[in-house]
C-alpha cells in the first residue's frame, strides 16, 4: 500500500538511537523486511553499531525542493538520477559480493520487485496494467545499462493515478451516509494477498475494497468504537493517505526503484538518498531517546523488527517483534492517536519523546491474525546505557538424589565493546569479553558445576567480541573465516592463549541470536568445547559496506562470513545439538524468510583441535531431555501453544460477519485461559477466573523479567549440562 511507498529503501527506522557516534566501517547489518538484527562488526562498540545497523533516517518531504505530484504533471527522473544509477550499477558490478550479471534473468526480477514494492497485496493495479507493464519485463536489464528510468517512472505514474483515484473512491464511500454496511452477511476476506491474481477490473477492486474496508470498520467496533466513530477514523487513515501521496516526490520514485533492483541481490544491499544519507549520520550522532525498537512499514501497519537489549521495550517486556504498532498515546491518560496508514517517520516522531516520560501504544500481538485483538501497553521513554547492556550472571540451582548442583548462567544481550576508551589505551575499557572474564571468575569461587552461556534474543554486536569471548574457552587458535568480494580468505583468531574456563559448558540460542552471536556458537560447536542448545538461529552470515555517491550513499554486501569447520552461518545459521521447542516461524523469521538471501555454502576448514566429541553423547541427552520436556507443565504448555499458533497461520480468510468474529475472539480467549490454568495447576498456582485476571496478571508478569531458577527453558537447559556430566564421568561437588 501506500506506505511501501513513503519508507524509502523500504528499510527500518529505529525508535531510539544510543548516545554514541559510529564511523561508516564495515557492518553486517540486518535491515528492511527482516526480524532483529544486530551487525557483527570488527573492532566496532556494538553499542554505536545499533544506530547504524538497522537505521533508517527520517525524510522531512515538506522542506525537499524536489518535484512533487500533481494531477497534471507525473513524476519524471531528476537530472542527478540517471548519473546516480551508473554508480550504483558499476558498484553492485565491482563490489556486490555475488559478481552479480545485469541480462534479462534480472530484469524479470526487478519487474516483479518493484511490482510488489509498489502493490504487495495487489491492491491498485489491474490485470490489464501488468498486461500494459509486461513491455518491460525483459528489458530493464538494458534500460539499467543506459541509464533509462523512463520505464521506472511510467510504471510508478500508472501506480500514483491508481492509487489517488483509489483512496478518493474510498473516502467518498466511507463518507456516503447512504450506505448501508452489513456485518451479518456471511462474507470472508483473503487474509494475504501477495500470491492472489491480480483482478481483472477496477468494478473487481471494487469489491474488494468494499470488503477491506469492512473488515476494518468491524475491527474497530470490536475494538469498542461505535460505527460512526470507526467511520471517523478510517476517514482520518485514508484522508492521510491521500494527501500523503499528493507529496510524492521523484527522489521518492527513484529510491524505491534503486532498491527494487540492489535487493535483487540480497536483502541487504540498499541505496540511501542524499537526504537519507545526511539524516543517517545526524541521527546517528544525536541523543534521541525513546523505547529501543527497531520499526518498519508493514502495509498500512508499523510492524516492531527487533527490540534493542536492554532498552525501554526490552525491560517492560510486553512489546514483542512481529507486533504492529495501530495506536499511540502521550502520558498515562493521554488519547490513542490511530497511526495505521501513517508514514512511518511520522509514527516514529510520536514514540520519541522527553526521557522518563510515558508513551502508550495499542499493538496488534504478532500471534494475531484478527486485528481486533488488540492490546494496550505502556513503555517509560530512555535512553540505552552501555552498562545495561552488560553480560550478568546467575545460579540456576537443580536438585537430583537429594544433591542440589549448581548451573552458572552468563545472559549475554548484545557482543559490546567501548571502542573509543579502547582507542584511547584506556586500561579499563568496557567489553563482553572482559566482562564474562570476571563473572566467570566470580561464578567459580560460589562452586558452579558447569556454564551456560545464554545468548537468547542477542541479535549481534562486535565481532573483536565474538572471537575474543570465544578465546575466554579455548587456547589460542581460529575462530572464524571471513571471505571477501574476491574470495580472499582471512582468518581471525582470539588473542589470548589463557583458558578462563574449562569446565562443562552450554551455549543456549534460538532464531533471534544472529551474526556475532553465530559466529560464537558455531566456534564453540566446531571445537566441541560446548553443547549447543535452543533454537536454529537466525542465519545472518553477511558483512556490508557503506559507500558514497555523488548523489546518496549505497550499502553493499562484501564480505560472508565461515566457521572454522568451512560452514558459512549465512542462511542456514546454527543448528543446536538439542532443539527446544520454539514460538517463532522459520518460515517468517530468519534469513531464510528473505527474498534474494544469499544461500548457505561451504569453503575449506581450518586445522582446529576438539575439545571432546558430543556425537556419542547427543542421542541420549536428547532423549532424557524429551521425556523431561514431555512431562513438565511449561513445555507442556509452550507446545500446546505452538499447536495453537500453528493452526492460526494456516487460516487463509478472515469472516467478515461481526457474531462469528465475536464467537471466534470468545473461542480463542477462552482457549488461552484453560490452557493457562492447565499449567498453573500442574504446578500448584492459584487458576485464574477470568481472560482479564489472566491478561493483567500476564502484562505485569511480562514487565517483571522472571529469574533464572523460574525459567524453564535455561533449568532445562541445566538438566542437559548435568547429564552430559554424569554422562562424560566428570567428577563435580555436589552441595
Amino acid at each position: 500500500m501506500v506506505a511501501a511507498l513513503f519508507v524509502v529503501s523500504l528499510a527500518s527506522i529505529t525508535a531510539f538511537t544510543t548516545e554514541d557516534t559510529s564511523n561508516h566501517s564495515p557492518t553486517s547489518d540486518q535491515a528492511n523486511s527482516s526480524p532483529p538484527i544486530i551487525a557483527a562488526t570488527d573492532e566496532n562498540n556494538s553499542s554505536n553499531d545499533l544506530s547504524f545497523v538497522e537505521h533508517e533516517p527520517l525524510v522531512d518531504t515538506e522542506e525537499s525542493e524536489a518535484k512533487t505530484t500533481s494531477n497534471s504533471a507525473p513524476l519524471k527522473p531528476e537530472i542527478d538520477h540517471p548519473g546516480t544509477n551508473r554508480e550504483i550499477v558499476l558498484s553492485l558490478l565491482k563490489g556486490h559480493y555475488n559478481s552479480p550479471t545485469i541480462n534479462d534473468s534480472l530484469s524479470k526480477k526487478l519487474f516483479e520487485s518493484y511490482l510488489n514494492s509498489l502493490d504487495p497485496n495487489r491492491l491498485y493495479f489491474t490485470e490489464s496494467d501488468i498486461q500494459s507493464f509486461n513491455q518491460y519485463s525483459l528489458s530493464l536489464d538494458n534500460a539499467l545499462l543506459t541509464n533509462d528510468l523512463n520505464p521506472a517512472y511510467d510504471i510508478f505514474n500508472t501506480y500514483h493515478k491508481n492509487l489517488t483515484t483509489r483512496m478518493s473512491w474510498v473516502v467518498a464511500l466511507i463518507e456516503d451516509d447512504s450506505y448501508e454496511w452489513n456485518f451479518k452477511q456471511d462474507d470472508q476476506l483473503l487474509i494475504d494477498r501477495s500470491e492472489a491474481p491480480w483482478e481483472n477490473s477496477e468494478e473487481e477492486l471494487d469489491q474488494l475494497w468494499v470488503k477491506r474496508i469492512k473488515n476494518s470498520l468491524l475491527g474497530l467496533i470490536l475494538a469498542g468504537k461505535e460505527l460512526p466513530e470507526a467511520k471517523e477514523t478510517l476517514l482520518k487513515r485514508y484522508k492521510n493517505q491521500l494527501n500523503r501521496a499528493t507529496q510524492t516526490k521523484s527522489e521518492d520514485v527513484f529510491e524505491l526503484y534503486m532498491n527494487a533492483f540492489t535487493m535483487t541481490f540480497d536483502p541487504h544491499t540498499n541505496y540511501l538518498s542524499p537526504r537519507d544519507a545526511e539524516n543517517f549520520d545526524i541521527n546517528m550522532s544525536l541523543s534521541l531517546q525513546g523505547i529501543g525498537a527497531v520499526l518498519q512499514s508493514d502495509n498500512e501497519f508499523t510492524k516492531v523488527v527487533r527490540l534493542i537489549a536492554a532498552g525501554p521495550a526490552d525491560k517492560a517486556g510486553e512489546l514483542k517483534p512481529g507486533d504492529r504498532i495501530v495506536g499511540v498515546g502521550q502520558g498515562k491518560n493521554g488519547e490513542i492517536v490511530d497511526v495505521v496508514g501513517e508514514r512511518l517517520d511520522d509514527v516514529v516522531k510520536k514514540i520519541r519523546g522527553e526521557r522518563d516520560t510515558t508513551v502508550r501504544l495499542e499493538i496488534i500481538p504478532a500471534s494475531s491474525t484478527d486485528i481486533t485483538q488488540t492490546k494496550i501497553i505502556k513503555i517509560v521513554r530512555d535512553k540505552v546505557k552501555l552498562e545495561e547492556q552488560s553480560a550478568k550472571k546467575d545460579i540456576v540451582e537443580i536438585q537430583r538424589d537429594g544433591k542440589t548442583y549448581k548451573v552458572g548462567i552468563i545472559n549475554i544481550p548484545t557482543f559490546y565493546m567501548d571502542f573509543e576508551a579502547f582507542r584511547k589505551r584506556d586500561p579499563n575499557y568496557k567489553s563482553t569479553s572482559r566482562d564474562v572474564k570476571n563473572l566467570i571468575a566470580e561464578l567459580e569461587e560460589e562452586g558452579i558445576d558447569g556454564l551456560v552461556i545464554d545468548l537468547r534474543n542477542n541479535g549481534g554486536g562486535s565481532l573483536f567480541e565474538a572471537r575474543e569471548l570465544t578465546g575466554l574457552f579455548i587456547r589460542k587458535g581460529p575462530t572464524v573465516q571471513v571471505r571477501d568480494v574476491d574470495q580472499n580468505v582471512q582468518v581471525h583468531t582470539n588473542s589470548d592463549s589463557n583458558v578462563y574456563y574449562s569446565g562443562p559448558m552450554a551455549v543456549l540460542v534460538n532464531r533471534l541470536s544472529a551474526s556475532a552471536s553465530e559466529i560464537f556458537a558455531g566456534a564453540m560447536q566446531d571445537y566441541q568445547r560446548a553443547i549447543v542448545l535452543g533454537g536454529q538461529t537466525f542465519g545472518k552470515g553477511t558483512v556490508q559496506s557503506l559507500h558514497r555517491l555523488n548523489h546518496g550513499e549505497i550499502k553493499l554486501t562484501q564480505a560472508k562470513f565461515y566457521r572454522i569447520s568451512g560452514q558459512s552461518t549465512q542462511n542456514k545459521g546454527v543448528i543446536p545439538d538439542i532443539e527446544f521447542p520454539s514460538l517463532y516461524n522459520k518460515d517468517v523469521v530468519g534469513e531464510s524468510s528473505l527474498d534474494n538471501a544469499l544461500p548457505w555454502d561451504t569453503i575449506s576448514s581450518i586445522h582446529h583441535s576438539k575439545y571432546g566429541d558430543f556425537s556419542t553423547l547427543v542421542p541420549t541427552l536428547a532423549s532424557n531431555h524429551n521425556t523431561r520436556i514431555n512431562n513438565d507443565p511449561d513445555f507442556q504448555y509452550l507446545n500446546k501453544q505452538i499447536e495453537r499458533l500453528n493452526q492460526q497461520r494456516e487460516k487463509t480468510h478472515i469472516s467478515l460477519n461481526i457474531n462469528e468474529r465475536k464467537a471466534e475472539r470468545e473461542e480463542l480467549e477462552q482457549a488461552s485461559l484453560a490452557l493457562e490454568n492447565e499449567r498453573r495447576k500442574a504446578k500448584g498456582e492459584a487458576i485464574f477466573k477470568t481472560v482479564e485476571e489472566m491478561n493483567e496478571f500476564n502484562s505485569e508478569e511480562e514487565a517483571n523479567k522472571k529469574p533464572a531458577q523460574e525459567d524453564a527453558v535455561l533449568v532445562e537447559s541445566g538438566e542437559i549440562l548435568l547429564d552430559m556430566i554424569e554422562m562424560a564421568g566428570i567428577q563435580v561437588t555436589s552441595k
